[in-house]
């Protein structure tokens, strides 16, 4: 019988990382967690309570607050993943927003945040069997994982997947916003004080910005196989 193991997949904004995760978790029924829709959720309780926007964060106003935030997973049959739940209200819809996305860095550089998620996470993959997308899983959540990626693409290829993805929900967006919000979420989760993004010494680099995504579900499989076999 094939061990479960703990994956840990971690990288830039856009790199099809959630896709990944969610393709993996369903082949080996293990357990999937988002954790950037995690922090997007904080953003979002952040936005609606006037304690964060474009030009400004009330950092001391929204660490006083965390106890009020409570963050769950539901998973959705029809779907076939779990969406993000906040304070009891589904809002996978709105956390994934171009809004959001350009507050979300801000917040996530908050140490009392990070300490807060982090923990939730940890507790979330206690018993392995569990595939988890974020910044700084391998890094910081699940240092001992079994298997480290590293997930990285062009900033133009990825400002082009995030423009259509936004597209084809019916987005007015502009690309070379995108492209900037892509460029600036590099430079501020790269160079935060607390839990940066970074590629840890133990992890594969996974470079994905000519490959579909049954070549890369392929190859990782073929990683993940040699890891529980």
């Amino acid at each position: 019988m094939n061990k479960k193991i703990t994956i840990a997949i971690d990288g830039f904004s856009s790199t099809g990382k959630s896709t990944i995760a969610k393709l993996l978790a369903k082949k080996y029924n293990y357990i999937y967690v988002d954790t950037g829709a995690m922090y997007r959720a904080v953003s979002l309780f952040a936005k609606n309570n006037q304690l964060v926007g474009k030009d400004f964060l009330k950092k001391e106003e929204l660490i006083s607050c965390l106890a009020n935030v409570s963050l769950s997973f539901k998973f959705n049959n029809e779907i076939g993943f779990a969406e993000m739940f906040l304070n009891d209200k589904n809002v996978e819809k709105e956390i994934r927003t171009l809004e959001i996305s350009q507050l979300v860095s801000k917040v996530s550089t908050i140490s009392e945040v990070r300490k807060k998620l982090v923990s939730e996470q940890q507790l979330m993959g206690v018993d392995s069997g569990i595939v988890m997308d974020g910044r700084d899983i391998g890094s910081v959540v699940f240092p001992n994982a079994d298997l480290k990626l590293f997930m990285t693409a062009s900033a133009d290829k990825r400002a082009t997947r995030r423009y259509k993805e936004l597209i084809d929900r019916g987005d007015n967006v502009d690309f070379n916003e995108i492209l900037f919000n892509v460029q600036e979420r590099d430079r501020i989760d790269s160079t935060r004080e607390d839990s940066p993004l970074l590629m840890t010494n133990d992890a594969i680099e996974f470079d994905n910005s000519d490959m579909g995504i049954t070549e890369q579900f392929e190859r990782i499989c073929t990683l993940v196989e040699s890891k529980i076999s």
